[in-house]
């Protein structure tokens, strides 16, 4: 899959080098103000697009964060498109400052994708989850168990990234998507699942445990 050793998400390129180019254009025209203005979306460009490597916690049946971001909702809900059944939600939201770059949380092998046009609302709203694009990956584990992770996209957020297809073996703490400018992204857990993830935590994404399978 695509930018796992890369300091720099592969989708950031054409926004940096778009910024960069106009920025020295203007520079060479004498136009500073405007030069100040496009330099500073150039750097954070390349902020918004930083690609950090993390440190992946070993210990086996381990649930990690999908995303840098804020805890904003820990709870059951009732999932109705693969577990029909109620289960406990996480939802971390992603501001504009946080890495963008996602990562698998948990070892297991892509049984099921879905991809849902939809609304741009605000992704720190609740009624994000149901009405907002989004992309759902179901992963099975080795034990059978079944985790659900959806990205949504937020209120400025345009596009979502997915890198894998069904049939593909994830590794924990594996990148496997982004989505643009500010976003969040749900984890549904297995019924049998020890989720002990808390609301109002920081994340990172591959290192935070959110729980455990038992």
């Amino acid at each position: 899959m695509q930018n796992q050793n890369q300091p720099i998400a592969r989708e950031g390129y054409p926004f940096i080098c778009l910024f960069g180019f106009v920025t020295l254009t203007f520079a060479l025209l004498g136009w500073s103000c405007l030069t100040l203005i496009l330099l500073a979306l150039t750097l954070f460009s390349v902020y918004f697009f930083r690609n950090p490597e993390r440190v992946i916690p070993p210990e086996e049946n381990l649930i990690v964060a999908p995303a840098d971001g804020k805890i904003i909702f820990v709870g059951e809900v009732e999932e109705e498109r693969y577990f029909k059944a109620r289960v406990t939600k996480v939802s971390i939201f992603m501001s504009v400052f946080n890495v963008h770059v996602n990562r698998v949380p948990c070892n297991g092998k892509v049984v099921d994708m879905y991809y849902n046009k939809g609304q741009f609302v605000n992704a720190s709203y609740d009624k994000a989850s149901k009405v907002n694009e989004q992309a759902g990956i179901l992963l099975e584990t080795e034990q059978g168990q079944k985790i659900l992770f959806v990205q949504i996209a937020g209120l400025i957020a345009r596009r979502i990234v997915t890198y894998p297809v069904v049939g593909d073996l994830l590794q924990r703490g594996a990148r496997y998507g982004l989505i643009r400018f500010g976003s969040r992204v749900d984890i549904y857990f297995p019924p049998d699942a020890d989720v002990v993830a808390t609301l109002g935590e920081k994340t990172v994404a591959g290192e935070s445990v959110l729980g455990t399978l038992s």
